[in-house]
């Protein structure tokens, strides 16, 4: 037997559900935002993703899928969705737009060859949002309230924003300098990856996930200590914004992200969810002026999240989210002989047409086997087709929860399934709701 490969998982049923509510929630929240929707092959070229990410980090010294193609071109499947939106930035020119700043939004599957653990797989589905063409701190800190207000719409409540800030360039020069001279003297205490990064990239000792929690790490100098007067009085400007917003937030001097582009304002957003562990981060970001230029465009600030969706729904999960997802149907037709199954197969077009979720039996099972499906499938409504009734234009419907029956006239089928799911929506939305509902009603304290 043909299995899925190691750190891919097949996603169906109710879970597909679940994704694909977060799925709808996302694209509600960034038309909110006004992002447009962006759509990247899943494979660039290698030199992209080397340029642009680094050569110093794990991604990709460590975790890059990459293979030549049949035409000898070197190809690597996207580690993350950064790289991609500014190629796509710079190849479609969308810095002549007159529209600016560039927003965008992107959800799609990325490729990492990591060890598949608990949180981390080797294809995993990730959501997130940039803005292109601008330096204002209020940009960061709008990317940080969508993605705060989404977890949150999502029915997260304990939410931390930790931020820090790298600095501009002069800024993380001489903090480089100043890692260098603190890191030689003890580099041999350190992973075999630590030795290799002092002279490339220093930073990358901070982000180190074998020697973490060494003191050494825990006491090297702090990013805000080497900040300019210019980068200090701009991160002072996000976090202006970000109270005037009413987002709570936390000075978290040891975050430097994992890849090389970031300067400026950097953050993680945590959930504080029971049996997490001890990472418990599902998004992150930061600004990357540099990033365009650096892939041969103009000089263009930018700044962006991203999300793992996997995470995302193991914290709604273990948080005990009651997602509002559909698990049941409107109809279950029934039907006993060939030209009852015909007017079966009539009534379930016209009817999901109208908006309905109707199915009916496609296996030639005896009505009782029928009755167990539309059981199974939690139908509101039965109706066992008959072909007497069905020459007089009629059709009887049982409404599964308070059992009664009623023989209506098929002219009237429409109507009636419309009145009777209303009054049925109203009746769950009085008593659906407790402490872990997330339905999106709005009850009479005010609160949803």
């Amino acid at each position: 037997m043909i299995q899925r490969q190691k750190g891919c998982n097949d996603i169906y049923g109710r879970e597909a559900k679940i994704w694909k509510y977060i799925d709808t929630v996302i694209d509600a929240m960034m038309e909110k935002y006004n992002y447009s929707y962006i759509r990247t092959p899943i494979f660039e070229a290698t030199e992209l993703f080397h340029r642009g990410i680094g050569d110093t980090t794990d991604i990709v010294t460590k975790e890059s899928y990459d293979f030549e193609d049949k035409g000898k071109r070197k190809i690597t499947l996207r580690p993350e969705g950064t790289a991609g939106v500014v190629r796509s930035y710079i190849e479609n020119k969308m810095y002549g737009d007159p529209n600016q700043p560039i927003k965008v939004y992107y959800n799609g599957t990325m490729y990492r060859y990591e060890r598949p653990q608990s949180g981390r797989d080797r294809e995993l589905t990730q959501f997130g949002m940039e803005i292109l063409g601008t330096d204002d701190p209020l940009s960061d800190a709008e990317i940080i309230s969508a993605a705060v207000n989404l977890y949150k719409m999502l029915g997260l409540k304990e939410i931390k924003v930790n931020i820090n800030s790298l600095g501009d360039k002069e800024s993380r020069d001489e903090y480089r300098k100043a890692l260098m001279e603190y890191f030689k003297p003890h580099i041999k205490e350190l992973c075999e990856d630590c030795n290799a990064r002092i002279d490339k990239n220093p930073l990358r000792i901070l982000d180190c996930k074998v020697d973490q929690e060494n003191e050494i790490l825990k006491n090297a100098p702090k990013t805000i200590d080497y900040l300019n007067e210019e980068s200090r009085d701009r991160f002072e400007k996000v976090q202006e914004y970000l109270e005037i917003m009413q987002i709570p937030y936390e000075i978290n001097p040891s975050i430097v992200r994992g890849l090389d582009y970031y300067n400026h304002t950097v953050f993680e957003i945590e959930a504080k969810v029971e049996g997490f562990g001890s990472n418990n981060v599902i998004g992150a970001g930061g600004r990357y002026n540099g990033l365009v230029e650096q892939l041969d465009g103009p000089s263009t600030p930018c700044v962006g999240f991203a999300s793992g969706i996997g995470r995302l729904v193991k914290a709604l999960e273990l948080e005990n989210v009651k997602v509002p997802i559909v698990e049941d149907i409107d109809l279950f037709l029934l039907y006993v002989n060939e030209d009852e199954k015909k007017y079966a197969a009539y009534l379930t077009q016209e009817l999901r047409l109208a908006g309905f979720i109707v199915d009916t039996d496609y296996l030639g099972r005896g009505l009782k086997a029928q009755f167990k499906q539309a059981d199974r499938l939690n139908a509101k409504f039965t109706c066992v087709l008959n072909s007497e009734e069905l020459d007089n234009q009629e059709i009887t419907i049982k409404n599964n929860q308070t059992k009664e029956e009623q023989t209506i006239s098929l002219d009237a089928i429409l109507y009636y399934l419309d009145e009777q799911l209303t009054l049925m929506g109203e009746e769950e939305e009085d008593d659906c709701c407790d402490e872990h509902c997330h339905c999106g009603h709005h009850h009479e304290d005010g609160e949803e």
